[in-house]
């Protein structure tokens, strides 16, 4: 064996031969001499099928080697469901951190089959580093290096879970096509400026669009083409609002923008933006559905403002008086933008 690190000889072990305790990682710093003196403190359970070996709360007096068999760690939650926490195999050591901390136990653990495990006893586990120091510092270091692996794992998995979360959230809330806020973020907007009993102190500007003649584009020129339209109109708005904002597709060519801290003045000079901006931009679109040849296009939008508390009292008189207002600029002749009267 190496002298710095002489390791276990496997096929000298007279004590302890079971290879699933020769493989623990408890053991992986510890000489020949050092598994044979900590092992002596072990005493050989075997635990019937379905069998608790300690609950959630009790006190913890012992830390456990599994050697053979399959074990589930649990904790109940408040609904009276059990919540999964990992499973044990051959070789993993349990229960430590209880005696560590002088805590109660943090889960329950039950036998998934008929299972043998290593006991070591509390009072042992410190005779161990007071009688046996250098081997207590292994075995500390060992437990050391089991919970950082579990803590990495852990905020693994909880990173992974606030991503996962956070797409989810963003999913939830936005328009796949586009990128913009959806219709049910924007109405819900609505109602909390309302609710929040800030309208009238403050003044907030509603913008209802409405792109002209969409259908005659998707006829022409494909589905595809319409979508590409969608794409760079909500560029071209998001380009000419503000962080504070709340641009939204509604559904299909309806768009909107919510502007908080905004009278009629200031959100008609940003409709105007909007509108200019869409109207110059060129699309490139196949010349018909199924050509690879391209051609460009433009768009023209329509915009209708309302704003609170100048024409409406509540998020639905706001709703409305917009989209009346969006009715009379096509009324109008379309590509061009009016205000609520």
């Amino acid at each position: 064996m190496n002298e710095k690190n002489p390791g276990i000889n496997m096929n000298s072990i007279a004590p302890i031969d079971n290879p699933a305790l020769l493989k623990s990682p408890l053991f992986s710093e510890m000489s020949e001499l050092e598994y044979n003196a900590f092992t002596a403190f072990l005493e050989r359970s075997h635990i019937k099928k379905g069998d608790t070996i300690f609950k959630e709360g009790d006190e913890g007096k012992e830390m456990y080697i599994l050697l053979s068999g399959s074990l589930n760690a649990y904790v109940n939650q408040s609904d009276g469901t059990q919540r999964q926490l990992f499973d044990v195999k051959p070789g993993d050591f349990f229960g430590e951190m209880s005696i560590i901390a002088s805590e109660p136990r943090s889960a329950t653990m039950t036998a998934r089959e008929e299972t043998e495990i290593m006991v070591l006893q509390g009072i042992d586990f410190y005779r161990i580093i007071f009688e046996h120091p250098m081997i207590g510092v292994k075995m500390l270091k060992a437990i050391c290096r089991v919970q950082n692996s579990w803590l990495n794992q852990s905020s693994k998995h909880l990173s992974d879970l606030t991503r996962w979360g956070e797409t989810a959230r963003r999913r939830a809330i936005t328009d796949e096509l586009t990128g913009l806020y959806n219709r049910r973020f924007l109405e819900d907007s609505i109602i909390d400026r309302f609710a929040h009993g800030s309208i009238g102190l403050r003044k907030i500007a509603l913008l209802m669009m409405d792109l002209d003649k969409i259908h005659a584009i998707n006829e022409q020129h494909g589905v595809q083409a319409g979508d590409d339209v969608f794409k760079t109109v909500a560029e071209a708005i998001r380009s000419q609002t503000r962080s504070g904002d709340i641009a939204a597709r509604l559904s299909g060519d309806e768009f909107a923008v919510l502007l908080p801290d905004t009278d009629a003045e200031d959100a008609g000079l940003i409709a105007e933006r909007i509108r200019e901006t869409v109207f110059t931009r060129k699309i490139p679109v196949p010349k018909t559905p199924d050509s690879a040849e391209k051609v460009e296009i433009g768009v023209r939008v329509s915009i209708g403002i309302a704003v609170a508390p100048d024409h409406a009292k509540d998020s639905e008189e706001l709703t409305d008086a917009a989209d009346k207002a969006l009715a009379h600029a096509k009324e109008l002749g379309r590509n061009r933008v009016e205000i609520a009267q």
